[in-house]
């Protein structure tokens, strides 16, 4: 897959196609992977692809820093499940389908610690969105790298996210708010889950508007629930499950839990669920005559 991948990388360079391909490259030790910027064919050896693979790159389609739009139109180096969230940027006008061309790369599921990784990966050790992914071969891509995967995830959603969504849908309301409140304490407002999610792409967050001041900076418990929540509920419909948020929190909040349920009531309120067609809204940005009504209270 990788020598593909650099042919193709290194065509769409020289041909002019693309000024930039944003990829995976080893960090100095061969530890960890990193995201890396190629702009020169002779660069595209940088390139590499493995279960090690996590970051969800279409984070840099719509960031600043780096100003990928500066260099140029990109290509991206993407699995199906990171293909998803450039789904949702393309329904909400932050990405032209024609301005990205997208290397679609065949997946067999990713690891977060190269030590769990040995050259075969097992169920135990791939995160849970690696066990319900049904977009391990690319739905969306301008060119497919990789052989076809054979894989059918479980009609019930499965894995730790949704077992323990399941265990709280069966407790008491005043258990469930013991339950974040006891999270939701430990956020230090470092914004992580921010800053790493792709689909966070205000100018200016709500976080930082003080005229008027809709959720308080401090680390405090009144300030934390109000922001856990408010960014909760901007996700809803469009969240694609990559799982960056909770990767990146360094307090290891469960963000996946609440994200996940809101999917979860969205896909049956409304039928939809995020990242599989650019040319669908999400149902919270959309109103729709022929929506039910059974969820309002």
């Amino acid at each position: 897959m990788e020598n593909t991948l650099r042919q193709k990388a290194r065509e769409l360079l020289e041909k002019g196609e693309v000024k930039v391909v944003i990829g995976y490259g080893w960090n100095k030790r061969k530890t960890h992977t990193t995201p890396v910027f190629i702009t020169k064919p002779q660069d595209v050896e940088k390139l590499i692809f493995n279960p090690l693979c996590v970051n969800n790159l279409s984070l840099y389609l719509t960031r600043k820093f780096p100003d990928i739009k500066a260099l140029g139109k990109p290509a991206i180096v993407a699995k199906g499940c990171d293909i998803k969230t450039i789904a949702v940027l393309i329904s909400e006008s932050q990405l032209k389908r024609e301005d990205v061309v997208i290397l679609g790369m065949s997946c067999n599921g990713v690891v977060y610690k190269q030590e769990l990784w040995k050259g075969e990966l097992k169920p135990e050790i791939m995160p849970t969105k690696c066990h319900n992914c049904d977009v391990r071969n690319p739905h969306i891509a301008d060119i497919i790298i990789g052989e076809k995967v054979n894989f059918t995830p479980p009609d019930t959603p499965a894995g730790m996210v949704f077992d323990k969504i399941r265990e709280l849908d069966k407790k008491s309301n005043s258990e469930r708010w013991d339950f974040w409140i006891e999270h939701f304490n430990r956020c230090i407002k470092c914004y992580a889950c921010r800053q790493v999610c792709p689909l966070c792409y205000c100018e200016r967050c709500i976080a930082e508007k003080n005229m008027p001041q809709w959720i308080e900076t401090s680390a405090h418990p009144r300030g934390n629930l109000a922001w856990n929540l408010k960014r909760a509920m901007d996700l809803t419909g469009r969240c694609t499950f990559c799982g960056e948020c909770e990767r990146a929190c360094p307090v290891n909040i469960p963000l996946n839990l609440v994200n996940q349920k809101l999917a979860l009531v969205v896909k049956d309120a409304f039928g939809h669920k995020a990242g599989y067609d650019e040319k669908v809204h999400p149902p919270m940005i959309v109103f729709n005559m022929e929506d039910t009504e059974d969820f309002i209270k």
